[in-house]
């Protein structure tokens, strides 16, 4: 837990030749178990294997029924959920459990039924899988785990909740991580998998210069302990958030350093290209990933940019294959986050397909189960869309509407690119008479001009307190006043309000 993984492991092996010695031949077998989970966390699969081996071979000798046999199940079940042999994986995992629960043993038990969830999951039984996986961390927060597993099991969960896009989950979850991660300041280990967690969680959030930071942490605490895919993910994180914020060559560097230390790093890289104006590469490199892609849940990942980049490289076609796709996904799994994402590539594909009408009506699906959810990147890019839609309706006045925040959330976040988009879709850059303001600094200075208080104004824009203080200060700065009173009369003056 201290990060010292070469002292752990050189005590393990001590252990298990002195249990051999001793003829504790189950001790032995617990000891060779984790010498071999121990060397697989750090990505060494071969000595890990052998270690497992060398555990079964020692439990063939043993008659009597014990609990190990259901922890040398575990490396089992991981297999088979790699290998995509699901169903096998369920079954393995339900027999792990009933021997956890036999003897007594809260880390199996825990152990095997997170795994049996995760392949519910898989098996589009979304709904069991969850429940599983929450029941197996109802023992980690009563404190039943040890210490070890109570990590394996946080940062699994959170993988899981991840790959079942279950947002609401995730976020529960990762808070019980970081307060888990505070409470032992001295802890190494998993706390970069924790930092990597509330990365993705606040770039979802919108905080998007507090996810690069974490991830940057994540990076520092995971360099030491030669995690090498946990730290490529860090990268990979690091390189969204560039993209997003319009830092292209800072974004491709950390995509580059990702995919060195063994991370695709598509999506994102093919956006990059696209967001250069490289269509070709873009195109090439999303039909290359997506053609070779086997697995559901990275398909799942896989598809909406697939849509994007065949829209705008003309291929209308390829778009409503990759949209039916993802349809056909939401439907098996009754998701909000997955009927929010076939919502926005059905209404993009049909607002291709000129039929802005039927767009409307999908995106403002897309739109309010973004806005329930609290993803305000994604709430702000259908936004876009549905302006688009109205627009082509004829309502210029409700497309202007739509424009207008998405821009101001767009701002807020940082997405440069995207405010250069509406910019372009609008024909201006800056509002007239908007003295340097952004969308969102003239709707705060407008309701400061009417007397409304930070709290009433967080209210209304529904962003924090700080936020709203934040926009205060950036609009004293930039009108050159330091009051309240000064800045509402400007306003007034120079016809802001």
């Amino acid at each position: 837990m201290l990060g010292r993984d070469e002292d752990h492991a050189a005590a393990l092996e001590r252990a298990h030749r002195g249990h051999l010695e001793a003829g504790e031949m189950l001790r032995a077998v617990r000891c060779a178990f984790w010498v071999g989970i121990n060397l697989a966390l750090r990505g060494e699969m071969a000595p890990a294997v052998g270690w497992f081996g060398r555990a079964q071979r020692l439990m063939e000798h043993e008659e009597q029924e014990s609990v190990e046999e259901g922890y040398l199940l575990v490396p089992l079940m991981v297999r088979q959920l790699a290998t995509e042999d699901t169903a096998a994986a369920c079954d393995t995992a339900a027999k792990a459990a009933e021997i956890g629960e036999r003897f007594g043993d809260a880390d199996l038990l825990a152990l095997a039924v997170y795994h049996q969830g995760h392949a519910l999951i898989r098996l589009d039984r979304a709904e069991e899988g969850l429940g599983l996986m929450s029941e197996a961390m109802v023992a980690v927060v009563a404190g039943e785990l040890s210490p070890i597993v109570t990590g394996l099991i946080y940062c699994s969960v959170l993988d899981g909740c991840q790959e079942a896009h279950a947002l609401r989950h995730a976020r529960e979850w990762t808070a019980a991580l970081t307060r888990w991660c505070k409470e032992q300041p001295d802890m190494v280990a998993f706390t970069g998998k924790c930092l990597i967690h509330r990365a993705e969680i606040m770039q979802l959030d919108g905080a998007w210069n507090d996810a690069l930071v974490e991830a940057r942490r994540a990076h520092k605490r995971l360099a030491p302990g030669n995690n090498q895919s946990a730290d490529a993910e860090a990268f990979y994180l690091q390189g969204e958030v560039l993209r997003l914020q319009g830092e292209f060559v800072a974004a491709e560097e950390a995509y580059r350093t990702a995919s060195q230390w063994g991370w695709d790093p598509q999506p994102g890289m093919a956006l990059l290209r696209l967001a250069q104006g490289d269509r070709d590469s873009s195109a090439a490199m999303i039909r290359r990933v997506v053609g070779e892609t086997t697995s559901r849940p990275r398909r799942t990942a896989l598809l909406p940019a697939h849509v994007d980049i065949m829209l705008a490289e003309g291929d209308a076609a390829e778009a409503r294959r990759a949209c039916r796709e993802l349809a056909e996904i939401s439907t098996d799994r009754e998701n909000p986050v997955l009927v929010a994402i076939a919502a926005q590539a059905r209404g993009a594909v049909e607002l291709a397909d000129a039929n802005a009408q039927a767009a409307l009506m999908t995106l403002r699906n897309a739109e309010q189960i973004w806005h329930e959810l609290a993803v305000p990147y994604q709430e702000a890019r259908v936004r876009v869309l549905v302006g688009q839609a109205c627009r082509a309706l004829g309502d210029a006045d409700t497309a202007t509407l739509e424009f207008d925040v998405a821009r101001a959330i767009f701002e807020e976040l940082g997405a440069k690119p995207d405010v250069a988009r509406v910019a372009s879709l609008t024909g201006h850059e800056k509002s007239p008479g908007a003295h340097g303001l952004t969308a969102r600094e003239l709707q705060v200075l407008r309701m400061v001009a009417t007397g409304k208080s930070n709290r009433e104004i967080s209210a209304a824009l529904v962003i924090s307190e700080h936020t709203v203080a934040r926009h205060i200060q950036n609009i004293f700065a930039k009108l050159r006043v330091s009051s309240r009173t000064a800045a509402g009369a400007f306003a007034f003056e120079h016809d802001l309000v």
